[in-house]
């Protein structure tokens, strides 16, 4: 029996990007950019396929990546935002359903969503994940268009059997 393996695909040549940013916790969020998209770049994605927008909060981002996937204009998206714990219940809402929607809008629109919103205790914990978090959406955001490119094609080949 032989196996077939999709091995991962960072090649970002070609791929079209949408980026929707948080500006609350604003610090924190431009550093999660700011290292998102010099990997974007690192693996091959260029300046004019990358489409850049903000929005206030984490709970405006899955309305404006429903908006992104809608358009049927990009391989992949990316949530970017900071949910850093305060003295209420706040935090909780804030993390839970903005993780929900995010997660959503890539399973009903079949589109693949890198989710780079920090949720953390402390301010501290927030900005020693930046660089790691801002890199690790991009990497995921290449891998998985890739990836569902490569399925999608794979699923013409065997309806064309």
């Amino acid at each position: 029996m032989t196996v077939e393996t999709f091995e991962p695909n960072l090649d970002g040549e070609g791929l079209r990007i949408g980026i929707v940013q948080s500006r609350f916790n604003e610090d924190v969020c431009h550093g999660l950019l700011a290292a998102c998209l010099t990997e974007l770049k690192h693996l091959g994605v260029a300046d004019e396929d990358i489409l850049h927008v903000s929005v206030p909060g984490a709970l405006e981002i899955p309305f404006a990546l429903q908006k992104m996937a809608e358009s049927l204009q990009f391989d992949a998206l990316i949530a970017v935002g900071a949910v850093i714990r305060g003295e209420t219940y706040h935090f909780e809402l804030v993390s839970n359903e903005s993780g929900a929607g995010i997660t959503r809008v890539g399973l009903d629109f079949g589109i693949p969503v890198a989710n780079a919103v920090l949720t953390t205790d402390t301010d501290e914990q927030a900005e020693a994940r930046v660089v790691e978090k801002g890199t690790d959406a991009a990497r995921v955001a290449v891998e998985m268009a890739n990836l569902a490119l490569a399925l999608d094609e794979l699923a013409e080949t065997e309806e064309e059997d």
